[in-house]
């Protein structure tokens, strides 16, 4: 079994890349690459662009941006137990990946997106255990100022309840005799819902048209949940993007999500089975048929320096039946393993640590950053793949820099407590690749800026 390579120092980050020149825009799209951006990051529209603060200032509040997302992290956690619970219905395109979370309640990142003839573009969230996407449509009651207009795009049409594709989204309504428009609601982040009708247009990524994409169109929201300019569904199901790209995709993605410390930089999207790593250490998806969204894996164990730590097998078990198990999630920021896999972890890396310990918000475990040399590698072990977390993506910082925390947390004790969810900063300056195609899951080290 090999291990992935570790980092043990925070990476320094540049304004600037090095082979480009002065002028050089770092928060644009290359061609090949989609961009996958923080959405309170520099190069998000949802961040304000005017008199920013100097870089200290600016550091500091970057950092509580941080901290307070993890803090919203339980609204997260208790909307992927909603799904838990309940029953359901060759060529390479990168997009820039941004971290976007200036208006919303819930972590996630953004990428650039278009829709319609001619195409609108719109910064939508990436979510991996969502596949139906959505977009604010003109009209919108209680919606962002930027929205999708169907009445400008020539390529636009309302589905109507008897395309089959109407039975495949949550909350239908639809008349009980003739036609009508297909319309639906859905909840996200815990506490929000919106009602939109499915919708078709073209959906565009770079050089990429997918034609007659089936998407929500939306009415009306309500909370603050709800992504200002809509999201885009990378899950698993019928309705995703990878189901309704078909070959041209062929079922396979990446992603690599920029550290939380890049605040001007942004990660990358590719697309297609071309030009994803062809060195790269997997583990297989699981499928489960009931919630088919979510990306499973087998998370066997986990290490604490040197010691693997005991867990119960059944702690740790896929079952189908509940939904219990570990799922790869891109809209969590910090792991959350359910209590009694979280508390055997955390002391043991207490008793490493030594402490003494105080609390920060969402994390409990907190020690002086000089301290911070003798705090030992974490390392999930996947069935035939052992991940060793840099240190970046297993402590996060106080806004001060005085405090160094353990980025984990345990799932909230008001939810359905069967399911682990593998975090976004724990995911960051790693490329994630999503082969459906083969239900296996990649992870290899990169820099993703």
């Amino acid at each position: 079994m090999k291990y992935l390579a570790t980092a043990a120092l925070f990476l320094t980050f540049l304004f600037f890349s090095t082979t480009a020149g002065a002028s050089h825009d770092p928060c644009a799209s290359s061609k090949s690459d989609l961009s996958v951006i923080h959405i309170y990051g520099k190069c998000s529209p949802f961040t304000p662009q005017t008199n920013p603060a100097p870089a200290p200032a600016a550091a500091s509040s970057w950092l509580n941006t941080i901290l307070n997302m993890a803090s919203k992290d339980p609204q997260r956690v208790a909307y992927l137990s909603s799904l838990v619970t309940a029953k359901k219905a060759t060529k390479a395109t990168s997009i820039p990946i941004a971290s976007g979370q200036n208006v919303l309640n819930v972590g996630n990142f953004i990428v650039r997106a278009k829709i319609g003839t001619p195409a609108q573009l719109l910064f939508m969230v990436l979510d991996t255990s969502n596949d139906v996407a959505w977009v604010p449509c003109s009209g919108c009651t209680g919606c962002s100022s930027t929205v999708f207009s169907p009445n400008t795009s020539t390529s636009y049409a309302a589905s109507d309840c008897s395309l089959p594709e109407c039975t495949q989204v949550r909350g239908l309504s639809c008349p009980t005799t003739g036609a009508g428009a297909c319309l639906f609601n859905q909840s996200y982040g815990g506490d929000s819902s919106f009602s939109a009708t499915l919708s078709h247009d073209s959906l565009t990524f770079g050089p990429d048209v997918v034609p007659n994409y089936a998407f929500g169109c939306i009415n009306a929201v309500s909370g603050g949940s709800i992504p200002p300019q809509g999201l885009l569904g990378l899950g698993r199901g019928s309705l995703s993007l990878l189901s309704q790209s078909g070959s041209l995709y062929s079922g396979v993605f990446s992603y690599c999500l920029p550290s939380f410390r890049s605040y001007y930089f942004s990660g990358s999207l590719k697309l297609g089975p071309v030009g994803q790593p062809k060195s790269i250490r997997t583990t297989p998806l699981l499928k489960n048929p009931r919630r088919s969204s979510l990306y499973y894996v087998n998370l066997t164990g986990i290490t604490v320096g040197k010691v693997r730590i005991p867990i119960a097998p059944e702690l740790l078990a896929f079952d189908p039946t509940t939904g219990a198990g570990t799922i790869i999630d891109s809209g969590t920021v910090i792991t959350r393993f359910i209590l009694p896999i979280y508390t055997a972890l955390r002391d043991e890396f207490r008793n490493q640590v030594k402490g003494p310990f105080s609390s920060l918000g969402a994390f409990d475990t907190c020690f002086a950053a000089t301290n911070e040399d003798v705090a030992p590698p974490v390392t999930f072990h996947f069935q035939g793949l052992d991940l060793v977390l840099p240190l970046e993506n297993t402590l996060i910082h106080s806004s001060s820099g005085s405090l160094a925390c353990l980025a984990m947390a345990a799932a909230p004790n008001n939810v359905n407590s069967v399911l682990n969810v593998i975090a976004n900063l724990q995911q960051q300056n790693l490329r994630i690749l999503f082969d459906t195609a083969n239900s296996r899951l990649g992870i290899a080290r990169e820099l993703c800026n």
